[in-house]
């Protein structure tokens, strides 16, 4: 799990419950949970794969001449506004030098501006234009569609239960709720 900062270590994962509300299943064998979480996580490997795929064909049909990583960043941005470079970098998983490339691709595009706050030139935002907040919008209206369809073309047991899970692991990636991002994305904030 090396690279994803926002994930907990195994150790933090193996003590969260005391011993009398540690949930136990008493359905199956530790071989046969083994082997459910291998296809689970199977499974989530496929679905991200998946999604993958989905963001970059959507991309490409839009012709935007933004990559994934870029794609990332202006999602980043969307959802939790404006960020100092080195903020931003640490989102991505990439060195500031990285990032300030990426963002200088971003706004020679008109997707992002560098902005400096009158209190401390030193220290530069990146902030989403309109052009990047539209193309995060019809990204997103674009994969919903396509999910909506994907869902409502398979039969689930539980599809609570699926949603919760789902939310559980972006939740622990740190990812925010969907509610959030959505109210978070119409907002355009400024610099700090």
């Amino acid at each position: 799990m090396a690279g994803f900062h926002k994930y907990k270590s195994k150790k933090e994962n193996i003590e969260p419950f005391a011993s009398s509300e540690r949930p136990i299943p008493r359905c199956c064998s530790v071989a046969t949970m083994a082997e459910a979480a291998d296809g689970l996580i199977d499974s989530l490997m496929a679905t991200a794969r998946m999604l993958v795929s989905l963001t970059a064909r959507s991309l490409a049909q839009l012709d935007a001449n933004v990559t994934l990583p870029q794609y990332r960043a202006l999602v980043i941005l969307a959802g939790s506004g404006p960020q100092r470079i080195v903020d931003l970098a640490g989102e991505l998983s990439v060195q500031p030098s990285t990032a300030t490339r990426m963002c200088d691709r971003l706004a020679r595009k008109g997707f992002v501006t560098r902005e400096v706050r009158p209190d401390d030139r030193r220290v530069a935002w990146v902030v989403l234009k309109p052009a990047g907040r539209e193309l995060v919008g019809v990204m997103m209206q674009r994969r919903r569609a396509y999910i909506e369809e994907l869902v409502g073309s398979v039969t689930l047991p539980d599809p609570a239960g699926l949603a919760a899970a789902l939310r559980a692991l972006a939740s622990a990636a740190g990812e925010l709720p969907e509610a959030e991002w959505q109210a978070n994305w119409r907002v355009q904030p400024t610099a700090r």
